[in-house]
């Protein structure tokens, strides 16, 4: 493989095409059975269960949602690819994760054929009509849920679109098949789940019930949610899968549902928004070039601007990659490993310095070029040296921008929050194909607005509602069509002497996702843990602020550490979704082996 493989390439090669186009089609029902286990009650919440991960020779799906796993797991058996599992995956999500993913939002997905590295964008866009001041009311910024709440915080969904072009060119099933499952489980139901039932009496019941169909659908008559194991069908998400699986994706984005869903969203009592059935239309994923680093003896590879998630990874380890933390590995505390002091220091000091740099430069690049035009600026040797020489044995505190070669343009810091409602897969497929994917509507439940059985993204408030700090221009303003920053961190490893695939990651999360990923890509790559060993290692790091540790998993003597070498400690929680596949086999034998987080309801299928 030359270096040019790592490089983009728009479409897979034209023999592959020609072989795709030559097989006998396999039918449009591969055949999916529902799981005995979808319309059982399902056990009661338990917040944190230990996983051991699994081990498979062929192929392999981790997704959060067993009855999702389990759709992946058949379209795997039945000869799919890695896509073709990934989209029967993002289905079923949308109708038993309801909460944090769907196709009324966007996603972000690295794909890997065995010998190019693709990244398809499909992260919502802002409507045409938007405006910087879209969260400025009476010269203030909004209040944050003020803001999120509505039609106002609605973009143009990208799911379906970027699930279409990654299809088109790396799909073996036909589209229709892909859907079956999840058409069959809104069908016949499914039970609703301790995850689903948490996020729905976390204050999610007091919102949903100001939407007619969203109540109906997940609360009760006096406005309580729904219990656990009640039997939901969805109905008319299975008439709207039956319409796409038939016609494509112009099903939703032409015709009925787009002006159904642009009515909802200008119609909104309180907090109209502005999308409109051409911006719907009007929305196309994008194929970019991934942004691959080298760190050690791996080469990874992310998602490009407008996600930080990648570009803060790369800085963090980059910064790193001189202080040896394969000789800080995770101590035995009283429930089980436990980061050192000394890794959590490090990592946390790297993290204050990616996270300022995040929130001065990054940005959609189509609107905001990064410094110098690209991530080279922000990840040279030169740069990150700088950077590093500001990690002493002492907290910084508070990390300031650095001032890489050749900014573009005089920007202002952005504190926009993220939120956390996001879902991870991870496939690997029986032809060599692999993908990480990371799939959100942002808030829980979204903009809380339910059309065709789907809930409606809120990611504009991923943009900044302060346009600008005197006078200066915020990266990540809001403007018409610019697709909003986002942290998800979808990642490939591969090792860069065999140039094979090592490992497919990554996390919900909010913008803690790239502390989260950054954990697993340490645990494995720098300490040999393997990835479920990695996923359940307590999660810490900083975003430029206190450092964060988990809730009920950080001992007394971490925290004394760290406030010893001046650490503002915060111990809060934090429920990652990691979901990770890793090649563990020797001998020229690949076996993958599969970790989901015991945080979340995920779990690995494979044989």
């Amino acid at each position: 493989m030359t270096n040019k493989t790592w490089m983009l390439r728009p479409a897979v090669l034209a023999t592959a095409l020609l072989l795709a186009s030559c097989a006998a089609p396999p039918p449009a029902d591969f055949g999916y059975r529902v799981p005995d286990h979808a319309q059982r009650a399902p056990e009661a919440a338990s917040g944190y269960a230990d996983k051991p991960g699994w081990s498979a020779s062929r192929f392999m799906v981790a997704a959060a949602n067993p009855l999702a796993t389990d759709a992946g797991y058949q379209v795997l058996k039945a000869g799919g690819s890695a896509v073709d599992a990934a989209i029967a995956v993002q289905m079923v999500l949308g109708l038993v994760e309801p909460q944090s993913s769907g196709i009324g939002g966007g996603l972000f997905l690295m794909h890997h054929d065995g010998k190019t590295v693709q990244a398809i964008d499909g992260r919502e866009t802002a409507p045409a009509a938007a405006t910087p001041e879209l969260f400025v009311k009476e010269g203030k910024a909004m209040a944050f849920m003020e803001g999120v709440v509505g039609g106002r915080s609605v973009g143009a969904p990208g799911a379906l679109r970027a699930l279409e072009l990654a299809h088109r060119q790396h799909g073996k099933l036909p589209w229709k098949a892909l859907f079956q499952p999840a058409i069959q489980l809104a069908e016949q139901g499914f039970r609703l789940s301790p995850r689903l039932f948490a996020n729905l009496s976390d204050d999610g019941s007091k919102t949903l019930r100001n939407d007619a169909v969203a109540a109906a659908y997940f609360l009760q008559p006096d406005g309580s949610p729904k219990p656990i194991g009640t039997l939901l069908r969805n109905p008319d998400y299975a008439g709207l899968l039956r319409d796409i699986a038939e016609r494509g994706p112009s099903a939703f984005y032409e015709g009925a549902v787009a002006r159904d869903i642009a009515a909802k969203v200008r119609s909104h009592p309180t907090n109209p928004g502005l999308l409109t059935e051409a911006d719907i239309a009007g929305y196309r994923a994008k194929v970019r070039e991934p942004l691959c680093f080298d760190y050690k003896a791996w080469r990874l590879c992310g998602m490009p601007p407008p996600s930080s998630g990648t570009l803060a990874i790369a800085q963090m380890l980059g910064m790193l990659a001189a202080r040896k933390l394969e000789s800080a590995p995770p101590v035995q505390a009283s429930f089980g490993l436990e980061p050192s002091a000394e890794a959590v220091h490090l990592l946390s000091e790297a993290g204050r310095l990616a996270y300022a740099d995040r929130g001065r430069y990054v940005a959609d690049p189509d609107f905001v070029p990064l410094p110098g035009g690209s991530a080279r600026a922000l990840l040279s040797p030169d740069y990150l040296q700088q950077r590093a020489a500001l990690i002493t044995d002492r907290s910084m505190g508070r990390a300031q921008p650095g001032v890489p070669a050749a900014p573009l343009a005089s920007l202002a810091d952005d504190r926009s929050p993220e939120l956390m409602s996001t879902s991870h897969v991870s496939v690997v497929d029986g032809h060599g194909n692999a993908l990480a994917m990371t799939t959100t509507i942002e808030n829980v439940f979204g903009s809380q607005l339910m059309v065709r059985g789907i809930m409606l993204n809120n990611e504009l408030t991923d943009f900044s509602f302060v346009p600008s700090e005197n006078g200066v221009p915020i990266a990540n303003r809001v403007q018409g069509g610019k697709r909003p920053r986002s942290s998800m961190s979808p990642i490939l490893v591969f090792d860069r002497s065999t140039q094979q695939l090592v490992m497919s990651a990554g996390s919900p999360g909010g913008s803690a996702i790239i502390n989260y990923t950054a954990k697993v890509l340490v645990g494995t790559l720098d300490w040999g843990l393997n990835v479920q060993q990695a996923i359940s290692l307590p999660n810490f790091g900083s975003r430029n602020g206190p450092t964060e540790l988990e809730e009920g998993r950080a001992s007394p003597a971490l925290v004394d550490a760290l406030k010893a070498r001046g650490h503002e400690v915060r111990v809060m929680t934090q429920t990652s979704g990691l979901q990770a596949i890793q090649r563990v086999g020797q001998d020229g034998r690949t076996t993958w082996f599969g970790g989901a987080d015991p945080r979340r309801e995920g779990i690995v299928m494979g044989e």
